[in-house]
């Protein structure tokens, strides 16, 4: 009889992708990863819930303690088979020679399905054939798992051909570098290894889909909750007799910057936190833009501007949201000057790199009266640059496998980096329009209209975060 909720046992050798393995299916960064030899002695399960509900279980197991011998009881063993794991647990259990070897039996007995993880970088020994043999006479459904970096294939031929023998599936998996895309489908693949299996697959599949996209509206929610902060931002200080105007607008803006940055890094980490990354520290790639303060120079110039096209960009800045036309300049497109922002200062201001969000030009300061006024954001620029930022992050998160943890070295994979380019410059004027709607409602005060434009800008927003998370490249880091 089928399993309601399906259990597969992930079962390798120490150091070659076990744990990383059953880590990143299950997005779990509580599974310990570690290169020692004889860290796990116990089975551990791993549930995946979801809407409170258990859909699928991975166990971790220890590895094998004496596979030969193991293999020559069972080759000699003469009973039931279907009683043949029960026997080998009973008649070994009270000796700690085998304690390792009837531990990961026993879920293999209870019904679980096998998931056999190896390090496809060496070539196939010995001892890997009796474990596969092992496995094969138990009698369970098992898929092989080849853990493999894209450039280590010398051994695949070999390992192919062996497994072949062994085992109902075979599939490649680089367990530190799996996309979404990639774990759906090696969920895909484990429905060939028994027919059983298909339905209940089918639903947990479903279930994980149905999950993803709950995620991702949930993220668009977060991101449009960010930007209605941020721009709808407002603060009137008085001056007094006196005092130095500019300072005090240098002291506000100061203030506004720390306060986007601050709300920023709220939104990043509740994004985190939606994606299970709760443990471990996930950092950023060393170069990410994402690590740059937003007023810095190189937030504004990660697409390679010229010193004279970020001027030509903020010269244009202030009028392109009233106008709502395309603006072309120095042959760069409204999409460029729409991700790097055109928030600049004055020719002299970008030239020199100082100032780089102008109070003036970002926020609408002005004098009425004795009362500085600041707010709301008056330029689009802003909200494209915290677009882009919020989804970068969001590719970055998606695509760290939970069983990752080379957090201190991780390079992002040549052409695959589009923080040189964005996401928001390849927007079709549909989108341009409803971003610049949503910058208006924030500049005004009618609750009705704030509502509309956030709801709208949240629904362009789903639909991309599922492209995003559709695309099988990823980043890697």
């Amino acid at each position: 009889m089928t399993r309601a909720v399906p259990e597969f046992a992930v079962i390798g050798h120490p150091n070659e992708g076990k744990s990383s393995v059953l880590s990143t299916l299950a997005e779990d960064d509580s599974v310990r990863v570690s290169p020692v030899p004889g860290e796990t002695t116990e089975c551990r399960s791993f549930p995946v819930v979801i809407d409170g509900r258990e859909v699928i279980r991975f166990i971790d197991t220890p590895g094998f303690q004496n596979p030969r011998r193991v293999l020559r009881w069972m080759q000699e063993y003469q009973g039931d088979d279907g009683a043949m794991l029960a026997r080998f647990i009973e008649a070994h259990r009270g000796d700690s020679a085998f304690h390792d070897d009837c531990e990961l039996l026993a879920p293999l007995r209870d019904g679980a399905w096998v998931i056999f993880v190896v390090d496809g970088s060496r070539p196939v020994r010995n001892v890997d054939r009796a474990e596969m043999e092992i496995l094969r006479l138990t009698g369970c459904p098992r898929m092989a798992i080849i853990n493999c970096k894209e450039d280590e294939t010398t051994w695949l031929g070999q390992w192919r051909t062996e497994f072949r023998k062994h085992f109902n599936a075979v599939r490649i998996f680089n367990s530190c570098r799996a996309t979404y895309v990639e774990r759906i489908e090696l969920l895909e693949s484990l429905k060939a290894i028994d027919q059983e299996l298909q339905e209940v697959l089918e639903r947990v599949i479903s279930a994980f889909r149905h999950d993803w996209a709950a995620r991702n509206v949930r993220t668009a929610a977060i991101i449009t909750a960010l930007l209605t902060d941020v721009l709808s931002y407002r603060r009137s200080v008085t001056l007094r007799e006196g005092e130095d105007e500019e300072g005090v607008r240098r002291r506000l803006h100061d203030e506004y910057v720390r306060y986007v940055e601050h709300m920023e890094q709220r939104a990043q980490r509740r994004i985190r936190s939606l994606f299970r990354h709760n443990i471990f520290d996930c950092r950023l790639p060393p170069h990410s833009i994402l690590h740059e303060n937003l007023a810095s120079a190189r937030t504004w110039q990660f697409l390679g501007l010229s010193a004279r096209q970020l001027v030509l960009a903020g010269a244009v800045g202030g009028a392109v949201i009233g106008a709502g036309v395309d603006v072309a300049a120095a042959g760069i497109t409204f999409g460029v000057f729409c991700t790097l922002g055109g928030v600049l200062g004055a020719a002299g201001t970008a030239l020199h790199g100082r100032e780089l969000l102008s109070g003036a030009r970002l926020l609408g300061m002005r004098l009425v009266r004795e009362r500085l006024q600041v707010g709301p954001v008056t330029n689009i620029q802003l909200l494209y640059i915290l677009l882009d930022r919020a989804l970068l992050f969001y590719r970055h998160i998606i695509n760290w496998a939970h069983g990752r943890r080379d957090y201190d070295h991780c390079q992002l994979p040549d052409g695959q980096d589009r923080a040189r380019h964005g996401f928001t410059t390849t927007w079709d004027r549909a989108a341009r329009k409803t971003c610049e709607r949503f910058l208006r409602a924030m500049q005004q005060e009618e609750p009705g209209e704030r509502q509309e434009a956030g709801a709208e800008l949240q629904r362009l927003l789903e639909g991309v975060l599922e492209e995003i998370s559709m695309d099988r490249a990823g980043t890697g880091g």
